[in-house]
């Protein structure tokens, strides 16, 4: 098996105005593993996402895709390798929800390749994927929040990427659907960054990489990063892991602090 990373970081950092909003970070990301990003509100998670992504240009260190710096490739290049599904991504034209969906083949077509039955083929699973085949005609405008960020994961997913980045996919979708969409990132054969909110969605994760202030505070499997105490310094809550009834994942018991 290649054990090169898929993507690495070596010191990457941004800052704007003089002021650091993401410290260097040293990053190697595993083929097919799924790392989730952690962290309170303004730690710096969709900024490091935004990097990954190539749509940041590092004020210092370097990102590598594939072994490739990605300084120096093309952006049809980078989209044809990773997907980036961000936290407020919309459009404003009117357009069906499969025309949506459609995009994420803009990669793969072009002068030298027509649109094709693999095309089609490829945008029809995404919808089936994400159970939204039955909105394919749907104008995009009438959609709720939720059904937007479950096209907007099935346009990622028509894109074929062997990386997928997501910046809070589960946002503004009920329990049955953030399952739902957590089971189907975790199907698919991709290397995963996911960035999320809820501890217990982060217990499927391989590993997981906390934020505080810009700054990567720990790296390592759940078990051993969501210790009682990094939970209470970092999210200034007390947290109990519990063993599930089940034999399943543990389940988290949550008290604020007074």
């Amino acid at each position: 098996m290649n054990d090169s990373p898929e993507l690495e970081l070596s010191g990457v950092g941004w800052a704007t105005r003089g002021q650091s909003i993401v410290s260097p970070i040293d990053l190697r990301l595993k083929r097919r593993e799924t790392l989730g990003l952690i962290g309170p509100n303004g730690a710096g998670k969709s900024t490091l996402l935004s990097l990954m992504a190539g749509l940041r240009t590092p004020t210092e260190g370097e990102v590598r895709l594939q072994g490739r710096s990605m300084a120096r490739m093309r952006r049809r290049e980078i989209a044809q390798r990773l997907a980036f599904v961000e936290q407020a991504s919309d459009t404003g034209e009117r357009i069906t929800v499969r025309d949506a969906v459609e995009l994420g083949r803009t990669p793969w077509v072009g002068s030298l390749r027509r649109w094709s039955c693999e095309d089609d083929l490829a945008v029809t699973n995404a919808l089936g994927a994400v159970s939204m085949d039955h909105l394919a005609e749907r104008d995009w405008s009438t959609l709720s929040g939720g059904e937007r960020q479950r096209a907007h994961i099935a346009r990622a997913h028509a894109q074929r990427p062997e990386i997928l980045l997501l910046d809070e996919p589960t946002n503004h979708l009920d329990v049955h659907h953030q399952l739902a969409i957590l089971d189907l990132v975790s199907s698919l054969a991709v290397t995963t960054v996911i960035a999320l909110h809820d501890l217990q969605h982060a217990l499927r994760c391989d590993r997981l990489l906390v934020m505080e202030s810009g700054r990567c505070i720990a790296l390592g499997p759940p078990a051993e990063v969501l210790t009682p105490a990094l939970v209470r310094d970092v999210f200034r809550i007390h947290a109990e892991l519990i063993p599930h009834p089940s034999g399943g994942l543990p389940v988290f018991s949550f008290q604020r602090l007074s």
